[in-house]
């Protein structure tokens, strides 16, 4: 999914499946909030904890020996040029990149940064003999720096986890040979073996006749999921127990979790609202700030009697150092990078973090009933039998049913669990709109609904008429022998899903293009607040421009497909079992992996958190930031204040950014 805006990166986009460790910051922006031009990123590479502080730590040594020389054990030899070449020596490991940053930025039209606040502020200190002082909070902005960069590889590490779930070779079967190819190199219709243990590197077609899969990286699930012979099975999936083959059924660039990927790469691009108006503050902040503190410097000259320039220029570095953005600038976005994050640890996939911001003022959440809140599978829920064992009646309907294609006559013949097999079936004959007529081992069995017992002018109990649900009537040699009832299932977790929706003050509604009768009975199970059946997709169109029109946020959950105008009307849409409909992925805001209608209420909860955190952060910098940029223009906040209210505040704001992802939901 490639945005206007993003296609100075579509390359990189398109060999994002080869080049796996660029992905997860592709075509985004990076964490200080500029544009990837700038070249500031917080990515570490190949290097380690040690490697990234190790500038640090030699700056810090030569700061320590230099005080200690200063002020504890003088030397006479620590004077004059070496003092200041020392004081370089200790700034240079830590000042040299921010001084690169600055001019980088100002080449690129970016000339208002905190790189430059920090050059100004640093060197100034250096022009009037504040040595420490101008190595040590170039020291500390390091440090803070760093700490930032391992907050944010930890923001990514969910999102890694899931890029690095596509295996990049797969073990084919030619010629009853196997041979390992490359991923991408792979046909659609190749069989593939997948020994227990690997990853499962395409989509394709369980061929064996049954496989149990670890789908934990895919769904969030840990429970393992067992195929069976024809089945689907996705790329990212663990085979757990015997060898397994696979008939490739899509190309790498195409598989469902190529898309995934895709999505979630794409997730940081979309900004928030919040996210955005700091971006923009951000430019308008800096330079003003810059001015002011040149204000700061020379305007008492005009109106203070004894005017020190020394003095002034000391208020005005002080000033420059504590208005730097950054606790706003990296804090922020690494809120919501988080927000996603912990949403892709729970099976949720948000396309961006103005997402987040919108579940977490979800007022109303409308479903679909099929798919989102039942199985969408017809399922026996019911037998009731009439002077006949239900062994045989089970028996002769599902033998009877085999002749059939219709879903209903599947789920009787998957409840017979194969005791069909054994029954004679002959002279089948399909009566239009009624049902099935056939003989099964010399039996005459009508199966179908009850216009075909009235049909045959057979007596049945007439209760069975007021079900609402699905029934398949029975007669044996004209005899009424009892009915199927079959129905689409609930979900296990539908019902908590709906009490945990209400018990944060949202509204739920049902639409439905099934029967009314069958609606409003799935929708008293689950104590939904307003059901609606017999809709045509403009019909719920309909209903969810009314509630627009109430001024009411509403997310609207569907299986993406026929649901897609109201996916699009809602101001969120949710698809559930992305991974089982390519289209899901490409309509819905949110994907929810795991079909689980209980996800709803975690993707609202992760919202308002991340969206608590983030008014925290903003809160906190402002502030601190105000109280000490006041003492600081007043001359009572020193260096050290200022770089507590800088590098001090933007650690505190990145420790409580990163909360959300320790948090369960």
């Amino acid at each position: 999914m490639i945005h206007s805006d993003d296609t100075d990166c579509c390359e990189t986009k398109q060999n994002a499946a080869v080049k796996k460790n660029k992905a997860a910051s592709c075509c985004s922006t990076d964490d200080h909030g500029h544009d990837d031009h700038d070249g500031h990123d917080h990515s570490i590479g190949d290097q380690t904890t040690f490697q990234l502080f190790l500038p640090a730590i030699i700056s810090f040594l030569l700061l320590i020996i230099a005080v200690v020389f200063d002020n504890y054990m003088p030397q006479t030899w620590f004077t004059g040029w070496v003092r200041i070449i020392w004081y370089i020596v200790a700034y240079l490991p830590v000042g040299f990149p921010v001084l690169k940053e600055a001019l980088e930025s100002a080449k690129d039209g970016s000339f208002f940064s905190e790189f430059l606040l920090m050059s100004i502020a640093t060197v100034g200190a250096f022009a009037i003999g504040e040595y420490p002082e101008g190595v040590a909070v170039m020291l500390f902005y390091a440090i803070g720096e760093t700490f930032q960069t391992l907050a944010v590889t930890r923001a990514k590490a969910n999102i890694k986890t899931l890029l690095d779930q596509r295996p990049d070779e797969v073990t084919i079967l030619e010629n009853n040979q196997t041979k390992i190819i490359k991923a991408t190199e792979a046909q659609i219709g190749t069989v593939i073996q997948l020994k227990p243990g690997e990853k499962l590197g395409l989509d394709g077609e369980l061929l064996s006749e049954t496989a149990s899969f670890n789908t934990a990286a895919l769904t969030g699930e840990s429970k393992p999921d067992t195929k069976n012979k024809g089945e689907s099975v996705l790329a990212g999936m663990i085979n757990l127990n015997s060898v397994t083959e696979v008939k490739i059924t899509a190309l790498y660039k195409d598989s469902k979790l190529s898309k995934i990927l895709e999505m979630v790469q794409d997730a940081t691009a979309k900004k928030a609202p919040t996210e955005l108006f700091i971006r923009k503050f951000a430019k308008i902040y800096t330079p003003i700030v810059v001015y002011s503190a040149i204000a700061i410097c020379l305007l008492p000259y005009f109106f203070v009697d004894h005017y020190v320039f020394r003095d002034w220029l000391y208020r005005a570095l002080v000033f420059l150092v504590i208005s730097c953005p950054c606790a706003l600038v990296i804090s922020i976005p690494l809120g919501y990078f988080g927000g996603i994050g912990a949403a892709s640890k729970n099976g949720i996939l948000f396309k961006g973090s103005s997402f987040l911001d919108i579940m977490a003022a979800i007022q109303v959440v409308v479903m679909d009933k099929t798919g989102t809140l039942t199985k969408g599978v017809f399922k026996v829920q019911k037998v009731v039998t009439v002077g006949v064992s239900e062994a045989d009646l089970i028996q002769y309907t599902a033998a009877l049913e085999t002749k059939s294609t219709h879903p209903v006559g599947t789920a009787i013949i998957d409840y017979a669990k194969g005791s069909e097999k054994n029954s004679l079936v002959t002279a089948v004959e399909e009566i239009a709109g009624h049902g099935l007529k056939g003989t099964i081992d010399g039996n005459e069995i009508l199966a179908g609904n009850t216009k075909l017992l009235k049909k045959f002018n057979i007596a049945y109990d007439s209760e069975i008429d007021n079900t609402p649900f699905t029934i398949v009537a029975v007669a044996i040699n004209q005899k009424y022998a009892g009915y199927f009832l079959i129905a689409d299932e609930i979900k296990e977790d539908a019902k908590d899903a709906i009490q945990s929706l209400h018990r944060i003050q949202v509204k739920t509604v049902m639409l439905s293009g099934d029967k009314t009768a069958v609606v409003n009975s799935v929708a008293k199970a689950l104590n939904i607040d307003e059901a609606y059946g017999d809709l045509l997709p403009e019909d719920k169109v309909t209903k969810v421009t009314e509630l627009k029109n109430k001024n009411l946020k509403i997310a609207f959950v569907g299986d993406g497909v026929n649901d897609a105008p109201v996916v699009a009307l809602a101001h969120a849409g949710i698809a559930m079992g992305g991974l089982g409909s390519d289209a899901t992925i490409e309509t819905a805001d949110i994907v929810i992996q795991n079909d689980q209608p209980t996800k709803i209420f975690t993707a609202i909860n992760i919202g308002k958190k991340t969206k608590q955190i983030v008014w925290q952060n903003i809160g906190l910098a402002f502030v601190v930031k105000a109280v000490v940029l006041i003492l600081g223009a007043g001359g009572l906040a020193t260096m050290w204040e200022a770089v507590f209210a800088d590098v001090g505040v933007a650690l505190l704001a990145i420790l409580n950014a990163v909360r959300i992802q320790r948090m369960k939901f």
